[in-house]
Parts: structure tokens; C-alpha cells; sequence
């Protein structure tokens, strides 16, 4: 959520995202499968010809229809867009894909919903980081998470073509906080909210100084970064 600094870093881990896709998304109709709070569809608002916005959770839907009102909103099952064939220039789907229990579904249906020569943006957390050493993701109300490898074939075998993958990683400042912070900025947060919930000073004035350029999004090391953005053509 925007503007809350106990939660400031995961923002703006999610936002350097967005930032990214601007200019991929400028002057095209844009779907985005699973808005969440909104102000990821806003960004992109600004720049895009139109952006439909889609949640399967009725709260959500109406908090994003009466906060952001440039946005077209709609609460729906991501396995069944309400758009016609071939109707989209992009499909945004950001930290979505490991909610879903038909991966292979909803990417055969966002397929379905692009032009021809239309962008496939969707990012997700690498597995391997993630939930290291495990077979079932750490987060509860994850389904499935993906490793580079997993998510390229999971695109791939959709009919995507012009696949690639960027890994999100720690800046050279973010690398100095999680030096600070016992090795681990994110293991300190989940220390506090896994704890007391209290947070110590210093801890809570790091994490809401984060910002976008505290990230790098790159090619290289996808098995080491936190997060994994795709981006793929439908032919």
C-alpha cells in the first residue's frame, strides 16, 4: 500500500516495476489482471490510451473505482478477461501469476486478449530467493512460485514469442541496509511483523527512505535477484 512506512519497501518494490513498463505501455489500451490497490493502473494511466483495470476481489474493485477515477474497473476471474479477442496492446500482471491456481490458463487467456504484436509484462518473486529450499512457497497465499527457467517455459509453451527475463536486485544503498540490519533488510521487517510488531527506530526510518532508485532491474544473475519481470510478444 502507498504511503504507509512499516510497508514502504515492498511499495516501492513493486512500483520500480511499473516505473519500468512506462514507456511500454505509452499511448496503447493496457489491461492490467489483478490491480491490487490501484496505484500501479494509475502509472500507468498517465501514460497509456486506456487501462482496464481487473481484481477478483469486490472491496478491492470499488476502492480502486472510487480512488482512481481515470482508471475502467472490473471485478473478474483472471481465467476469463471480459475483453474480446486480440483487444489490448498489453497485459500487465505484476506479483500476480503465484496467487493463481491455472497459470498455464491465465496466460493462454491473456494471450487470447492481445493484438497481434502485443506486450505480455508480468512479474512474480523468483522461487529460488523467495522460498529457498522449499517445495511449497513460504507465503500462504502463494499457489505456486516460479524460478527464471519456470516462468519462461510457462510463457513460452503459452505461444509467446520474443521472451526475456530481468531480475529485480538491491542497489549499492539497499545492499548497505541489509549490511546494517544483520544481512537482511527484509529479514529484519519479518523479524518485527513474525515478533512483537514493534519496530526499532532505526529500522522503520530505513524502510521508508526507499525508494525506486534503491533497485536494479538487469539480465544477468536472474538465479540471485528478488523478483522476475517477463516480457513477451503475442505473434
Amino acid at each position: 500500500m502507498p504511503g504507509i512506512p512499516e510497508e514502504n519497501y515492498w511499495f516501492r518494490r513493486h512500483e520500480v516495476v511499473y516505473e519500468a513498463l512506462l514507456h511500454r505501455c505509452r499511448g496503447l489500451d493496457v489491461l492490467e489482471a489483478g490491480c491490487g490497490e490501484g496505484y500501479g493502473a494509475d502509472l500507468l494511466a498517465g501514460v497509456a490510451r486506456r487501462v482496464l483495470a481487473l481484481d477478483y476481489d469486490a472491496l478491492t474493485a470499488a476502492h480502486v473505482a472510487g480512488r482512481y477515477p481515470r482508471l475502467d474497473v472490473l471485478r473478474t476471474n483472471l481465467v476469463a478477461l471480459p475483453v474480446r479477442t486480440g483487444a489490448v496492446g498489453a497485459v500487465v500482471s505484476l506479483q500476480v501469476i503465484e496467487h493463481l491456481w491455472e497459470q498455464e490458463r491465465f496466460l493462454r487467456e491473456c494471450r487470447r486478449a492481445l493484438a497481434p504484436g502485443g506486450q505480455l509484462l508480468v512479474s512474480t518473486p523468483n522461487r529460488i530467493t523467495f522460498s529457498p529450499g522449499r517445495d511449497t512457497p513460504l507465503n500462504p497465499f502463494h499457489t505456486r512460485e516460479l524460478s527464471p527457467a519456470e516462468l519462461a517455459g510457462l510463457v513460452t509453451d503459452a505461444g509467446f514469442t520474443h521472451v526475456q527475463l530481468l531480475g529485480l536486485h538491491h542497489g549499492p544503498r539497499l545492499r548497505a541496509l541489509d549490511a546494517a540490519h544483520g544481512g537482511s533488510l527484509v529479514g529484519a521487517q519479518t523479524a518485527v511483523v513474525l515478533g512483537d510488531g514493534n519496530w526499532p527506530a532505526r529500522l522503520l526510518a530505513d524502510v521508508a527512505s526507499v525508494s525506486c532508485a534503491d533497485f536494479v532491474l538487469s539480465p544477468d544473475d536472474l538465479d540471485e535477484s528478488l523478483d522476475l519481470l517477463v516480457t513477451a510478444v503475442r505473434p
